[in-house]
């Protein structure tokens, strides 16, 4: 029976969720908020009080036209009338509860495993419930907690089998997660149908408005499958470089606020990039603030230069504050292989939001990548190199697919990736590398044109990186007032200017034939 899974709640009555509210107006509420499947969980009541509540929901949700699932009790689902039953893997097994049911009732599955996903599809399970995505204290006997990236694996497993089930991804979801959900389990051939959440509904203040805004991302969330592949017919770096000009012109003219949980060595310089490429910069290390910033629509950049034992508490609030509005944010992983403090913080920052890109040099690449090799990092530079260039393309095109963002590995040539399409970028100067803060602004930069332009994320990188090099090549070329990195400064900025004031009177006079860009095919 087809079923639509966008945002499927499973209740819970336990007093610390409910909070002496009544559990029919809650599951109504969250009905009028947009809630698509309804799953009635109880545990401890008796047969009678299960039957009782499961036949005073079903009216409720059938006035909205929503199905009713009952969990592991299939002799309630019958005596309710309710549409289907969610089976765990210890309860009845689906191929008994078929002969039992009516025949076009809904039958869905947990599965944490591949195997378990492929024998639910084997056996004509209608959906798997994919999970623990993430702990919960709604459910403790979980067998193991998978992830984004597990859950993906689930999805590749039954991707391309036939007659696929339909999926929903639980545990801990909420707005904070539901985009990362979303977006980094999409396997190859399958994506999530929706996810299933029970605290950030049951518990909420207003069920209704929170069911709305998880509806709501849910739907901005949803990805093209197939992800997008680079038509080989393409040129890619030809096709992008003409649409460089078009994004700049749409950065500048909307004059975006960029949000800089930024170090503070070089805060100031950040600041002055941002105002001289036409963005509005504000620096803040303080999270809370982000709540009220995020409402904006602009970006975020954490950039983790100078890390405190305060920071990364910091850090998280915000990215939870951003990822719930759908706004980009950007990892600038200053250091990361330096300190085991780093390494630890890296850790804890991937798994605790979804990042739209993620910049750094190789080294920090390589640890967030997971391919240090237990090489330390010396202070925040990335050391020397040991990949070849193909080997740096390779691990931008591998990180980016895994996360499904885009990564831009900096370096005498950058390396820029979706996980589909990789561009090298051989644009820059050498004095960026001697002035303390031009790789953190390119961060910040990228942030503002990933504000911007949402339509294609590496497209948006791409510019911010031309405009930012371009203006260095600028600049290094005023030899009447140019001698080294000192006085690189004032005119690297000049430059920024100079492109942004072109860009608004619609010139790309500026851009005509300076991109050195090539696409490179894995």
């Amino acid at each position: 029976m087809p079923v639509n899974l966008s945002l499927y709640l499973v209740t819970d009555s336990t007093p610390a969720i409910l909070k002496g509210r009544d559990l029919f107006w809650v599951v109504e509420e969250a009905l009028k908020g947009g809630v698509t499947v309804v799953q009635y969980r109880d545990k401890t009541s008796d047969t009678g009080v299960l039957i009782e509540t499961a036949k005073k929901l079903h009216a409720i949700t059938r006035r909205y036209n929503v199905p009713l699932i009952v969990n592991d009790r299939v002799d309630v689902a019958i005596a309710a009338g309710a549409e289907g039953v969610h089976l765990g893997q210890d309860d009845m097994s689906l191929v008994e509860a078929r002969k039992i049911l009516p025949k076009d009732a809904i039958v869905g599955i947990s599965v944490s495993t591949g195997e378990e996903a492929v024998l639910a599809t084997q056996q004509g399970a209608d959906y798997v419930g994919i999970g623990t995505l993430f702990a919960t204290p709604t459910k403790t006997n979980t067998k193991n907690i998978i992830g984004s990236l597990g859950c993906r694996e689930i999805l590749e497993a039954i991707g391309d089998k036939e007659g696929a089930p339909g999926a929903v991804a639980i545990g801990g979801i909420n707005l904070s997660t539901v985009r990362r959900v979303m977006i980094q389990s999409q396997a190859t051939c399958k994506a999530l149908d929706g996810v299933a959440v029970v605290s950030a509904i049951m518990s909420a203040e207003d069920p209704k408005a929170a069911a709305e805004a998880l509806s709501k991302r849910i739907e901005e969330s949803r990805q093209p499958l197939p992800p997008r592949l680079p038509d080989p017919s393409v040129n890619q770096a030809d096709y992008l470089s003409s649409q460089v000009p078009k994004v700049v012109q749409t950065m500048v003219s909307a004059h975006p606020l960029v949000h800089n949980m930024i170090n503070y060595v070089v805060a100031n310089f950040a600041a002055n990039v941002a105002l001289a490429a036409g963005f509005s910069p504000i620096m803040s290390p303080y999270g809370d603030e982000a709540k009220d910033l995020a409402i904006h629509n602009g970006g975020l950049v954490i950039n983790m230069g100078t890390l405190t034992s305060e920071s990364v508490p910091e850090y998280l609030k915000a990215i939870a504050a951003y990822n719930a509005h759908g706004n980009p944010v950007v990892f600038d992983p200053v250091g990361a292989g330096a300190t085991h403090i780093r390494r630890a913080a890296v850790e804890t920052l991937m798994k605790g939001g979804y990042f739209d890109l993620i910049k750094g040099n190789e080294g920090e690449i390589k640890q967030v990548f997971g391919q240090s090799k237990g090489v330390a990092q010396r202070g925040v530079d990335s050391g020397q190199s040991t990949l070849s260039d193909l080997e740096k393309a390779k691990m931008a095109r591998d990180l980016a697919r895994r996360e499904r963002n885009v990564v831009l590995m900096t370096g005498a040539v950058d390396y820029l990736s979706d996980g589909w399409r990789v561009i090298a970028i051989h644009n820059g100067h050498e004095f960026l590398g001697q002035v303390t803060g031009t790789g953190c602004s390119l961060g910040t930069i990228a942030a503002a044109f990933l504000t911007t332009y949402r339509e294609d994320k590496l497209l948006a990188v791409l510019a911010a990186a031309l405009v930012y090099e371009i203006a260095a090549e600028n600049a290094a070329a005023a030899k009447d007032r140019v001698r080294g990195p000192g006085s690189f400064v004032p005119a690297f900025l000049d430059e920024l200017y100079a492109i942004r004031e072109a860009a608004l009177q619609g010139s790309d006079a500026w851009f005509i034939g300076r991109a050195k860009i090539e696409e490179i095919r894995l």
